[in-house]
């Protein structure tokens, strides 16, 4: 129950914000919704007067679209079952001319819709904006009103047309936010009032407020609460509609009354577990509120999620370095005088500080995932619930033990920028899948990186294999995606050797095998790119493969290769062929095998390739490979 728990505190600690819609970047509203409440996406917007007389009606924009409305218990839950929303709902619900242009429907769902809206109008509770709806809803003329408005569309039958026929040119507003037709338009209702600047019966809170006073009195059942541990009414529905208004899964529910009922070991639900009415919506408002304000959702529908149950912005962990610490840091300006990157860690803990000291010391930070393996059930599938300095703890380690110097292309900029740090999870998915890996890879790998970074996990080695022979594979990409793939391959091969202590800076102190072959690829790669006079690859690069493989004989054949350009560079390679003959000589003679290389070997490719290309070498190469992308695609 600690997710409940927490959700319950979120939207305790938000409660000024009840009500008030905010936009995303793409300008779709959403908000944090009242207890009794829920959303829905509405089609055309209804005003009338206080005296129930119909104004004027419009087709909703898409991004106006999300509207708060009152739900009961069991609305909240329908199915194919006719149980109305109490105020805004679907044409079937709220027109009483619906037979004449549509057919009678199945029950009487408009008469349904009429006693409830009624019984809430004749309470103590009461709203005289939702009176003037009901009185214009008993006249029973509302889709006569729409149609009359062009709003509504009939053929030749006059019956309400399914689909807009293209021999009858650009189709009207409506249709172009429907995906059913035109009997599925979902109706909301605004009521001007004179004197009173807020006619949307949807934004209006003391409309809200009137119907949370309404229906509290009709819960009357009560029983222990699990969260809170007080005597409440309960609910045996639960919400729906937790990552967007067609969301039919649920995260509470049990219905297996028949067969295998509960397993054996409850004679009814409430015996599991029972959750009182208040916090189930507040708990699952919250949640809906927090997916659609900082969510990150997968197009299958997977939802990751993080927040703090005190201050609901919280470093991402699924994040790079660069987005942390929101700056562009040259590889050279860490490599200078700064071996062991503490400038960078300074940097990644002053990221951090604003964090850390910004809320009091009982704040919390939440991980969740949610995915639905079916329509109607969805399941939190990870969850990790952390006081706010461990979480940065763990979140510091990560940055500073994954580092690596990174290329990458600028989004809309034709040239490259480099970084230290982490890469984000998206790249890694990149790296390890490619740019073309499908939705389910991507949000697999998001879900099983989260344990590394949140629990210290090791990396996952088929994670790093794949990225591995991906970046061994140079000839296959464009040379942006290898220098990319390269990179974050070894932040992830670093990680996995986090005990030897590996960087970018080259240390020749390291006699491994792997790590001396892989220097002997790079040596041979920067001698041939110094005598070309284009840009195309190496012998070493198009042999990188093999030589990841059977290091010793495609060693031969790459030195073999190199000969002509050696004689090219004359007296300039005798820098690059003492060096072939120092690493060659640190190389013991058992080692000197065909045994595949590990994936240190990359590391010590990029590191002494990265040597070589830095400026304090003082070879004659001046340009680094990685910088020429100006023909490049972008990513």
């Amino acid at each position: 129950m600690s997710w409940l728990t927490n959700l319950l505190q979120t939207y305790e600690n938000n409660v000024a914000g009840i009500g008030q819609y905010e936009k995303k970047r793409n300008g779709r509203e959403y908000a944090l919704i009242p207890v009794a409440h829920t959303t829905q996406t509405a089609h055309i917007e209804v005003h009338l007067s206080l005296d129930g007389r119909f104004l004027r009606a419009r087709v909703v924009d898409k991004n106006e679209a999300n509207t708060i409305i009152p739900c009961t218990e069991k609305s909240a839950s329908r199915t194919s079952s006719p149980e109305p929303y109490p105020l805004f709902d679907k044409l079937v619900y709220v027109a009483g001319d619906y037979p004449r242009y549509c057919g009678a429907p199945k029950g009487n769902p408009h008469d349904e819709y009429l006693r409830n809206l009624r019984a809430w109008c004749e309470s103590p509770d009461s709203h005289p904006k939702v009176i003037s709806v009901l009185a214009y809803l008993s006249k029973g003329t509302l889709m006569t009103d729409l149609i009359r408005e062009k709003i509504l569309w009939l053929d030749e039958q006059h019956r309400l047309l399914e689909k807009w026929p293209d021999s009858m040119g650009g189709k009207p507003p409506l249709f172009k936010v429907l995906v059913g037709d035109q009997g599925s338009a979902f109706i909301r209702f605004a009521v001007a009032v004179p004197g009173e600047p807020e006619d949307r019966l949807w934004r209006d809170r003391s409309v809200q407020e009137s119907f949370i006073r309404y229906y509290e009195r009709t819960l009357t059942a009560e029983d222990l609460c699990y969260v809170t541990g007080q005597v409440r009414p309960y609910v045996d529905l639960h919400a729906s509609r937790i990552r967007n208004s067609g969301d039919k899964a649920k995260l509470i529910s049990a219905n297996d009354t028949n067969g295998f009922t509960f397993r054996g070991r409850f004679q009814n639900s409430r015996e599991a577990a029972i959750v009182s009415y208040d916090v189930s919506q507040k708990a699952h408002n919250a949640l809906k509120w927090l997916i659609e304000r900082q969510g990150s959702m997968t197009i299958d529908g997977k939802v990751f999620l993080i927040w703090g149950t005190d201050r609901l912005d919280v470093p991402d962990p699924y994040q790079a370095s660069c987005d942390l610490y929101e700056d562009e840091v040259s590889g050279e300006s860490w490599l200078e005088g700064d071996p062991t990157h503490q400038a960078y860690a300074r940097q990644i803990r002053k990221a951090l500080s604003g964090y850390r000291y910004h809320s009091d010391y009982a704040s919390r930070v939440i991980v969740m995932v949610l995915d639905s393996a079916t329509p109607g059930r969805m399941s939190v599938v990870y969850y990790r619930d952390l006081e706010r300095d461990p979480f940065l703890d763990r979140l510091q380690n990560w940055h500073e033990s994954c580092s690596w110097l990174h290329w990458y292309r600028k989004n809309g900029e034709n040239r490259s920028v480099s970084f230290w740090g982490a890469p984000a999870t998206k790249d890694i998915a990149f790296a390890a899948y490619g740019p073309r890996a499908g939705d389910k890879v991507t949000k697999v790998l998001l879900e099983r990186m989260l344990p590394c970074i949140m629990d210290s996990q090791p990396i996952p080695t088929d994670i790093v294999r794949s990225a591995v022979h991906r970046a061994s594979n140079p000839m296959g990409m464009e040379l942006w995606e290898w220098n990319k793939t390269l990179s974050i391959t070894c932040a992830l091969v670093k990680k996995t050797y986090e005990q030897e202590g590996f960087s970018v800076a080259l240390d020749e102190r390291i006699d491994s095998r792997d790590y001396l072959f892989g220097r002997l690829l790079a040596i041979a790669d920067v001698l041939e790119r110094s005598a070309l006079d284009d840009k195309r690859a190496s012998n070493a690069i198009r042999y990188m493969n093999a030589f990841s493989r059977y290091p010793a004989r495609t060693w031969g054949v790459i030195q073999s290769n190199i000969q002509p350009y050696q004689a090219r560079l004359g007296t300039k390679a005798t820098y690059y062929n003492k060096l072939i003959d120092k690493v060659g000589s640190m190389l013991k003679p058992e080692d000197f095998t065909n045994q595949p290389l590990s994936s240190q070997y990359l590391l010590g490719f990029y590191s002494q390739r990265h040597d070589l290309y830095s400026k304090k070498s003082g070879h004659p190469v001046e340009e680094d490979p990685i910088l020429e992308t100006n023909n490049q695609e972008e990513i």
